[in-house]
């Protein structure tokens, strides 16, 4: 039986008297998909890549990201004893929908434990289980040359992260994530104006009211002006350890899932791999 302790890592932290300037930055330099938040030398809280894209892309304040407070977007966190079973984490993880518990030893935080740290151990594992028994089926898509304001909404009301693009032939071109945004965020959320040049004879300057506005960069920018064109995949028939080591090495949340056709029939992530794990042990 392994432990928490045995795939725990050094929390990465970061200042509740931090922006989302801050957050962002962090996030993006160091690769991380969370943060947990320390005050008077204390962690008291946690941010997740996840609660940062819906926070940004639903707040219409127009305020710059160096104006708005890490505290609006702070979780609580769960924690769990670093002799704590993987597989209990894995169920922990299912049951609270989260992606990271904190792992202590003597109430203590010694390091925390994610969602990618269970799909490491998971790969150590002698499975058998196929990508097809566990992907999820459905995954959303919309159309290359959609505005951004659109697939945000989408990504937004269904609360996914990712999305799959495709040309008006329905073959897919690219997916857009939320780190994706997070680049645009840091380029574009952070000026008073934005310069629309969509049309070819007239530029004009809105002034910046996020992703989910018409007539901001939200509405001027076109998904395929920051999607990511290279979609990576794997088989139905492939083992589930195989995709699972893919999305580590690609360092991603998730992959296609193909048909013996080659179309995309769902989406394999990092929760699926879990929930395998959450159901094998």
């Amino acid at each position: 039986m392994k432990y928490a302790k045995d795939f725990m890592n050094t929390p990465r932290t970061i200042k509740y008297e931090s922006n989302l300037a801050d957050v962002l930055k962090k996030i993006i330099d160091e690769k991380k998909s969370r943060l947990l938040v320390t005050q008077n030398g204390k962690i008291n809280g946690l941010v997740s890549e996840k609660d940062l894209g819906i926070f940004l892309l639903t707040d219409t304040t127009e305020r710059k990201l160096d104006e708005i407070p890490l505290s609006e977007i702070i979780k609580k966190i769960i924690s769990v004893d670093e002799k704590t079973g993987m597989d209990k984490c894995a169920q922990l993880m299912m049951t609270n929908e989260i992606g990271s518990l904190v792992v202590t030893s003597n109430d203590e935080v010694v390091g925390i434990l994610t969602k990618t740290d269970l799909v490491r151990y998971f790969t150590k594992l002698d499975s058998q289980k196929i990508v097809g028994e566990y992907m999820s089926p459905y995954y959303a898509w919309q159309y290359s040359d959609t505005p951004l304001y659109k697939v945000v909404l989408k990504m937004v009301d269904e609360k996914i992260s990712r999305v799959i693009l495709r040309d008006h032939e329905e073959t897919p071109v690219g997916i857009v994530t939320f780190r994706d945004l997070f680049n645009l965020a840091l380029t574009l959320g952070d000026k008073e104006d934005v310069l629309d040049n969509t049309d070819p004879l007239i530029s004009v300057i809105f002034p910046r009211k996020g992703f989910i506005s018409e007539s901001g960069f939200g509405g001027s920018t076109q998904i395929n002006e920051i999607m990511t064109k290279n979609i990576v995949s794997v088989n139905y028939d492939d083992d589930l350890i195989k995709a699972a080591k893919l999305i580590l090495e690609k360092n991603i949340n998730g992959v296609a899932v193909l048909s013996v056709h080659g179309n995309i029939i769902g989406i394999i992530s990092k929760t699926d791999i879990v929930r395998a794990l959450a159901f094998l042990l």
